[in-house]
């Protein structure tokens, strides 16, 4: 059995405003009317995971409370060398 660390935070780890913005963009790919892109532009969305990406970001544009992104890795070109 481990010991509880003093160090971690209780409670929810995703609001609640998040899981219904969520919810609803799930709901939305199900009818077919889920759209990426910014205003909707983009193609329609089939993918479950893009769906849920959809609507966290969503929430978060609203400030609902959930964890940071996760940072996204620079790609740099190599240089050849001569």
């Amino acid at each position: 059995m481990r010991a509880k660390s003093g160090t971690r935070k209780s409670g929810r780890r995703y609001g609640k405003a998040a899981s219904t913005s969520v919810k609803r963009a799930m709901e939305k790919r199900k009818r077919g009317t889920l759209r990426s892109g910014k205003g909707g532009r983009g193609g329609k969305v089939t993918s479950r995971k893009q769906a849920i990406a959809i609507g966290l970001s969503e929430a978060r544009a609203r400030g609902a409370k959930l964890p940071r992104a996760p940072r996204r890795k620079s790609t740099r070109r190599k240089r050849g060398s001569k």
